[in-house]
């Protein structure tokens, strides 16, 4: 049984859209998160494809794909595909949006998304207007858009990863074999890894990251308070400064999250907690539960070290120019005077 979200799969298509995206936005499949990070490519001479008519194969989730060696026009299905080509100093000329107000998650710098074409809504892109930028490679995953395969892979070579989240850095990985960009690649997670050591010194070296407990919670419209556990994307930034995590992020059901009532907020108190809220927060129950006793009554609270933290960059943005941002945001909030 393939466990792909953090919820049974309800019949997602009554839902509304924002209620949808709630329910599958860092969804986890266990399955498969290491059975991409062996990608291997091999360069051939002949075939189709852009440019010098060179392609190569990469190994996907659907198995091996030949496609462009230096792809010109790529389109992007998801938020992971969209922040791998733009850390890989790529600009797609197509994406989908999810319902960030402007489209794109706001994270991304404005001149690296600007142009870019609008295809859809991200579970269900516009296959007309994919098919009309003509492009020579498509990035995506199986969670999201393996019942539209066959129609992809017919307007382009499509590169699937299994899913989403968890396993960013493989599947950053397969994007970078794809786009032709591995050199580049190297160089992003080198300056990533610098990155978190440094943050890792700021906060007063190893032992004290990692005698800092930290919680990552989400309010969410449509759900309840989601504690996120030990595997899912935020977890991975928190691990490589070498964080501690509150017990309760390992009773995370499938590794990926352990829900919560506002009753319950209490169970999420430790040293320090980092906050964000998806929807309308009255709706997804933050405004009654920062309100109450309980919430006032913990430690993280009473000492001043909840942090509010934008939704669309610490959830909704996985890849490597979110997490740049995310280390600098954690860096900036555990060495804050109190």
């Amino acid at each position: 049984m393939n466990h792909s979200h953090s919820h049974s799969p309800s019949p997602s298509s009554s839902l509304s859209p924002l209620r949808r995206r709630a329910l599958l936005t860092g969804s986890l499949a266990l399955t498969g998160a290491l059975a991409l990070s062996a990608c291997g490519s091999s360069d051939s001479g002949s075939g189709e494809g852009s440019g010098s008519g060179k392609t190569h194969t990469v190994k996907t989730a659907m198995g091996d794909v030949r496609v462009p060696v230096s792809p010109k026009r790529v389109v992007v299905l998801d938020t992971a595909e969209l922040d791998s080509a733009i850390s890989l100093g790529v600009k797609p000329v197509g994406s989908t949006h999810v319902e960030a107000e402007s489209g794109f998650l706001s994270y991304l710098p404005k001149d690296k998304v600007s142009g870019i074409k609008d295809v859809g809504e991200m579970l269900n892109p516009n296959m007309e207007a994919i098919a009309a930028l003509d492009p020579d490679l498509i990035l995506t995953s199986k969670i999201r858009h393996a019942a539209k395969y066959d129609q992809l892979k017919k307007i382009a070579p499509t590169v699937m990863t299994e899913t989403t989240g968890y396993p960013w850095k493989e599947n950053f990985q397969v994007h970078a074999d794809a786009l032709g960009k591995k050199a580049e690649a190297q160089k992003v997670v080198s300056d990533y890894r610098a990155h978190a050591g440094k943050v890792t010194e700021a906060i007063g070296g190893p032992a004290k990251a990692k005698a800092t407990k930290v919680n990552v919670i989400r309010f969410m419209e449509g759900a309840d308070i989601r504690l996120y556990g030990e595997q899912s994307y935020i977890a991975t930034i928190l691990k490589d400064v070498g964080l501690g995590r509150a017990p309760i992020s390992a009773k995370a059901k499938d590794g990926f999250s352990y829900d919560l009532s506002p009753e319950k907020i209490d169970l999420a108190d430790t040293d320090v907690i980092f906050r964000s809220t998806y929807g309308d927060p009255k709706k997804a129950k933050q405004t009654q539960t920062v309100g109450s006793g309980l919430w006032k009554n913990m430690k993280a609270v009473k000492s001043g070290n909840v942090h509010t933290v934008e939704d669309e960059l610490w959830i909704q943005g996985i890849g490597y120019t979110a997490a740049d941002r995310i280390l600098d945001e954690l860096q900036a909030d555990l060495t804050k005077k109190k």
